[in-house]
């Protein structure tokens, strides 16, 4: 997957680079246009916390909004670049997602992780035209189905929320990077580093383009968003030692120990109290117990429409001489 995903964006690149060179020889400068828009998305992730870690696992109740505001430049007949600013949300709970009922999901049920994280990000994307329009905006096609693919740098923080009890943890979110839920600030072997919360991904995707007015198009895109951190919901690898944890010092070691594993909070299966007074579910909670699959990265993806204004260009005027 990682493979076929890395060759297509490097073939779109080239292609990219190859017929912005060949059209731009021909193309009438003067068509040349910019446009800015506003979107309203629906997003979701792909990770640990979902039913199942593919893009075909995807249920309501985990669809939160997203907002973009961009800037679009038309470099030649087809091809435009284009900047976007974002926000959005993505949540992942076993309890939701996962059933006792559905046996293969029953592991993730008994896990009952859960979290939010507001994704604020900046990409920058090439776009080509299935059709082109070597004309003026005004005599641009009705409708327009198109490719994109580029960069996007963003800053996620995970939170979960705690709606406390007699594990000495008050009641609210609480972020989950500084706290190091898998051990990455615990000492002992084995333990993964500390995730950044900047972090780089290749966003990619399809839309079609659709002429409203003189002036206004409005689209409908799927992006997919293929990251290089695994934790968005900050579940990768495998418990840590609780007395790790606790070792840790501080309310950051306590809460560390608490949020790590919530198997105990369902109330529907025995469980086990350890010497500090944490309860978990038999297969859960102990170091070595598996959390997370580290084996794939996390993805984001947002599914919306944009509305956009295009900017009249600006005529120049005959040279004097």
């Amino acid at each position: 997957m990682k493979k076929l995903f890395s060759t297509l964006f490097i073939l779109f690149v080239l292609l990219t680079t190859v017929l912005s060179e060949a059209e731009a020889q021909r193309f009438n400068r003067r068509n040349l246009y910019n446009s800015v828009g506003i979107s309203l998305n629906a997003m979701n992730y792909f990770g640990d916390i979902t039913p199942e870690s593919d893009f075909t696992s995807l249920r309501l109740n985990s669809t939160r909004p997203s907002v973009a505001v961009n800037f679009t430049h038309k470099f030649t007949p087809r091809i435009y670049g284009r900047a976007a600013l974002s926000w959005g949300r993505i949540t992942g709970d076993d309890s939701k997602s996962a059933s006792p009922t559905e046996s293969e999901n029953e592991p993730r049920y008994k896990r009952n992780l859960s979290f939010r994280n507001d994704i604020k990000e900046l990409n920058l994307v090439g776009i080509i035209d299935l059709f082109e329009n070597r004309r003026s905006y005004l005599r641009r096609p009705d409708f327009t189905p198109y490719a994109f693919a580029g960069v996007a740098v963003f800053h996620h923080n995970p939170k979960a929320y705690y709606d406390g009890g007699a594990a000495g943890v008050p009641t609210g979110w609480y972020e989950l990077q500084p706290l190091g839920t898998e051990g990455q600030y615990a000492s002992g072997a084995g333990y993964p580093e500390p995730y950044k919360k900047v972090q780089f991904a290749i966003p990619f995707g399809l839309g079609v383009k659709y002429k409203l007015a003189r002036s206004w198009d409005v689209a409908f895109e799927v992006t997919w968003r293929k990251t290089f951190t695994d934790y968005l919901d900050d579940v990768s690898t495998t418990y840590a030692d609780k007395n790790d944890l606790l070792a840790m010092g501080g309310d950051n070691g306590r809460r560390a120990a608490v949020l790590s594993d919530r198997s105990a909070e369902t109330g529907r299966y025995s469980t086990v109290t350890d010497a500090n007074g944490l309860s978990r579910v038999e297969g859960y909670g102990r170091k070595g117990d598996q959390r997370g699959d580290a084996s794939d990265d996390d993805w984001y993806i947002t599914t919306g429409f944009t509305l956009n204004y295009i900017l009249s260009p600006i005529g120049r005027g005959p040279k004097f001489r």
